[in-house]
């Protein structure tokens, strides 16, 4: 195995020497090297770990790692795509680790995870991890390892018990779930003992200065990029959408004093620049860091921004994003329909998108990228055709503009007011609905595959009976990507012990219903979400008008 990844990075921080009697870790990124360095938590957290005498740390990827101890004490993964969790499950049989926790000896590292997808739901993985880290990392990893040092000789239990009074540790083992049925709902979850909490919440980090890259390399999906994040959370509020629901409060460092600094500090190393967040447009001071990059000792500056809402791409902002070497700009619109945005929650409408478009051509771009989405509660035929004559609108507007429409199906997440709403079981139909009018216009549609969005919906909305099923999958598949037919045949061979695929999938949940994440708290009380999802729904119009 070659360590050629390793050798060509560049650090933008001090590593430290570990001391005698530092703790031996591994964290591990359950795909590539190249995948894994592109993701900015997996930086920012391994940075914090590497930067302490009292860790020894290993990064572990799918195609390389660095030397491993013989005996690590603790085994960490970050983990932000639901379909990965192959990966964690090869890689705890690669390094001689059982798979479910309670097969674990004394000598065995006690295995935690967190990112995105454990924070949201850990439950259908929740055996194989000793604990999870629930929310942003940035103290918490600091808050575990203190604790963990005070009972690093003790017996495992103990360290467990002891690591599960940090708020935002939760350790699955701690916790008895009971059904009403195999394949019925959850009817209840009790701690197993008095003195472990009821409820673990989320850890909302509230500093003013968010990640920036650690390291910059040429072997990353993004070559040679230094991301910066600029925001964290969206004020938006999409109902569907996890990446503002469950990361609240929308927070934005200061441009002056957080930003641009680390601006500068990476393009020292580098001259592509990536900044990130859901609503970076958004930042109060998004103009000032635009007027900054746009002089002239930037000129070589490669920039790429993520998504930016539809009304804030100005002309001066096309401009700023071609002459810094950027082709596109991606904009999230979810649909042509106003009546489904206001479902949704988009404030935004029709003719703010395509002035973003005729900006977009003005500024000197020479590609828009939309995302919209299908399936979405409430949606009729009608509001597919509205898309469809949007994105016609879109081409005449600006002609010499290359449009892509990417479009993914409705999925529910947990922490969000869609969380009790299934998904559209017409959702396939859909999407052949826009290929088939859209390929003929010139309108480059990129769709999602429906059956990842099933697989996704089961993973994002599952307790943990799903487990059986999730290691069953992976014997069949031998540790390649799994196929559609493996998961419909897990579900056959497991039919009566675990709820078929419909109640995870396509049902409607009551709004009383035991939710599996129901003792991991999020941003936002269930009571207020179930106002949201009201809301949202009140928009609906009545059937008969189809």
């Amino acid at each position: 195995m070659s360590h050629s990844n390793f050798s060509s990075e560049h650090h933008l921080f001090e590593l430290a020497t570990p001391h005698g009697n530092a703790i031996p870790v591994v964290f591990a990124f359950p795909n590539t090297y190249s995948v894994g360095i592109t993701s900015l938590g997996y930086q920012t957290i391994w940075a914090d770990l590497a930067m302490r005498s009292e860790v020894a740390v290993s990064r572990w990827f799918t195609d390389d790692c660095e030397p491993l101890p013989r005996y690590a004490e603790l085994l960490g993964f970050s983990f932000s795509w639901e379909l990965d969790y192959v990966n964690i499950l090869a890689a705890l049989e690669h390094l001689g680790v059982p798979i479910s926790s309670t097969d674990r000896a004394s000598d065995s590292p006690l295995v935690f995870g967190g990112g995105p997808v454990l924070t949201a739901n850990p439950e259908p993985f929740a055996d194989w991890f000793d604990f999870v880290l629930l929310g942003d990392g940035e103290e918490l990893i600091g808050n575990m390892l203190a604790a963990y040092q005070q009972v690093r000789d003790r017996p495992r239990h103990t360290q467990l018990k002891h690591l599960a009074k940090v708020p935002g540790i939760y350790v699955p083992g701690f916790y008895d779930i009971t059904y009403e049925s195999p394949e019925g709902a959850i009817a209840s979850i009790q701690p197993i003992d008095s003195d472990i909490p009821a409820t673990v919440a989320k850890q909302t980090y509230r500093g003013n200065t968010l990640s920036a890259s650690a390291v910059v390399t040429a072997k990353a999906a993004w070559e040679s990029i230094y991301m910066v994040e600029v925001a964290r959370s969206c004020p938006e509020m999409c109902r569907f959408c996890l990446a503002s629901y469950l990361t609240l409060p929308f927070r934005t460092p200061s441009a002056t004093d957080s930003l641009i600094p680390a601006i500068d500090r990476g393009l020292k190393v580098t001259n592509r620049l990536g900044l990130l967040g859901a609503s970076i447009t958004q930042h109060p001071e998004f103009d000032l860091l635009l007027d900054y990059l746009a002089q002239p000792q930037f000129d070589s500056v490669r920039l790429s921004l993520a998504s930016v809402r539809a009304n804030t791409l100005s002309v001066k902002l096309a401009q700023t994003l071609a002459s810094r070497d950027s082709r596109s700009v991606t904009v999230a619109v979810e649909s042509g329909s106003d009546r489904l945005r206001q479902i949704i929650n988009k404030k935004l409408h029709n003719d703010e998108i395509i002035q973003a478009a005729v900006n977009a051509q003005v500024g000197g771009l020479s590609a828009l990228k939309l995302y919209g989405m299908v399936g979405v509660p409430g949606e009729i035929d009608r509001d597919l055709e509205e898309t469809v004559e949007m994105l016609r609108s879109l081409k005449k507007a600006a002609p010499k503009l290359r449009i892509s429409f990417g479009c993914s199906t409705f999925v529910p997440k947990s922490h969000t007011p869609w969380q009790w709403m299934g998904v559209d079981a017409s959702a396939d139909k859909k999407l052949k609905y826009l290929q088939k009018q859209l390929a003929p216009k010139g309108i480059d549609f990129r769709p999602e595959s429906y059956k990842d969005s099933i697989i996704q919906a089961a993973i994002s909305r599952g307790d943990r009976r799903l487990q059986a099923l999730l290691r069953l999958v992976y014997e069949y598949s031998g540790g390649s990507v799994p196929s559609d037919g493996m998961y419909k045949r897990a579900f056959k061979q497991l039919r009566g012990q675990i709820p078929p695929l419909e109640a995870y999938v396509y049902e409607n949940w009551q709004s009383d219903r035991v939710l599996p994440w129901q003792h991991l708290h999020g941003p936002l009380p269930a009571n207020t979400l179930q106002k949201h999802l009201e809301t949202s729904l009140a928009y609906r119009i009545k059937p008969d008008r189809q």
